[in-house]
């Protein structure tokens, strides 16, 4: 039976992990923290949102950028300390920018594609995840955001997203909740959210049940290919796998260079907020429909009835992950600005940092070396990508054994 090694307990890790355990592998998982799911699946935005797969890489968020960079509390900031790794990456960026179009059509197919895969693993693992079906809310203040986001609409509807437009009223109606005067907005019903953090535990659970290893409180210290298989050093033992699943988020770009590969993943530091609805009053005025607010780069979502998620903002900082009060204060003046009846006194702040590729696309495929693979780079869509990805990566895997058997 072939032993296939995992890096990383993530989201993208523990669902590569489950879907070889699916094929009959013996597979091991390595993740440095205690659990898994405690980084960057740890408090995202908790959407599952095909209608939120547009790349960045497009001149008219080029200008929004520079424009942002002079403001604080914008929801882009670039910390312009020189830092080779950073800037070469922003070349790699904006060289994809012809790619606009078609980087953006294959995401939403690829979101499409990854739905009914997580959708189907929660209902036979019995995952309560605070799931809601509820569909994503995109909602703009002027015609010009507006017009923006039909251009748009025409790409997701290209990748085959069902995705409409909808009235100021039909808001109103969808999320009684919003507070606000509106242009229009776009309502994706296919589209759902909830906790990243409790699915990717109860998946790991799952896993374990199937036969999956776990090695938590487990640095992986280094990572060598060979024609005897893959190695796998932690502290002072090292373990032989017939191949490796590379899973690392941000530390992939280190692994990947261990075995002559180049992945370009970049750190985007992300925020959450999560608050605490502690009142009848809080419950009643918090949304229940997810919502996307596209000036402000900021996605809600409820998770439950006590608790209400917002999150958004991308900081190139490195690998920074401190908690900064200045870019949290914006998230909560935009929950009293739409929410006025949500009382923010209790909120939980959140920083992770989304592992993301110039192309926006992620890394799903072989490395150079034999039994080298990769599943990672999913920026700010690891959730809603990774059931796709990791079907395809576990393909590729089978196929290599299969040639290699004959």
């Amino acid at each position: 039976m072939p032993r296939i090694a995992v890096l990383g307990a993530g989201i993208t890790g523990v669902t590569t992990a489950y879907a070889l355990a699916q094929r009959g592998h013996t597979i091991t998982v390595y993740e440095r923290h205690r659990y898994a799911a405690m980084e960057t699946s740890f408090a995202n935005g908790g959407q599952l949102s095909a209608s939120n797969a547009e790349v960045w890489n497009s001149r008219a968020t080029l200008l929004k950028g520079v424009r942002w960079m002079f403001t604080r509390d914008a929801p882009l900031l670039l910390n312009p300390r020189p830092s080779w790794h950073k800037y070469s990456w922003i070349g790699d960026f904006l060289r994809q920018i012809p790619n606009y179009e078609s980087n953006t059509v294959t995401t939403v197919r690829l979101a499409i594609a990854a739905r009914e895969y997580l959708f189907g693993i929660a209902q036979r693992e019995k995952i309560e995840f605070d799931h809601e079906r509820r569909g994503i809310l995109h909602f703009y203040s002027t015609r010009k955001e507006h017009d923006a986001a039909a251009r748009v609409n025409q790409l997701l509807r290209a990748g085959g997203l069902d995705r409409r437009a909808v009235t100021p009223e039909e808001i109103s109606i969808i999320e009684p909740a919003l507070s606000g005067d509106f242009y229009g907005g776009f309502f994706t019903e296919s589209d759902s959210t909830g906790d990243i953090h409790k699915f990717t535990r109860g998946l790991s659970a799952a896993s374990e049940r199937h036969g999956v290893t776990f090695h938590y409180d487990t640095p992986v210290q280094s990572i060598a290919s060979d024609s005897s298989g893959v190695s796998v050093t932690t502290g002072q033992c090292t373990e032989m796998f017939d191949s490796i699943v590379i899973c690392a988020g941000v530390g992939s770009r280190q692994f990947a260079a261990m075995v002559g590969d180049h992945v370009n993943v970049y750190p985007v530091k992300g925020y959450s907020i999560t608050v605490h609805l502690d009142d009848e009053n809080s419950r009643q005025s918090a949304p229940w429909v997810s919502l996307l607010d596209d000036r402000a780069k900021i996605v809600t979502s409820r998770l439950g009835a006590d608790r209400f998620r917002v999150a958004g903002t991308a900081e190139f900082n490195g690998a920074n992950r401190d908690i900064r009060a200045d870019r949290v204060e914006p998230l909560v003046k935009w929950v009293r600005c739409y929410f006025p009846g949500v009382n923010t006194a209790r909120v939980l702040p959140w920083a992770g940092l989304r592992p993301m590729l110039p192309s926006m696309l992620p890394r799903v495929g072989r490395g150079r070396r034999p039994g080298i693979f990769y599943n990672t780079g999913h920026g700010h869509l690891g959730w809603t990508l990774s059931g796709a990805t990791a079907e395809a990566v576990v393909q590729l895997i089978d196929e290599g054994l299969r040639r290699t058997n004959r």
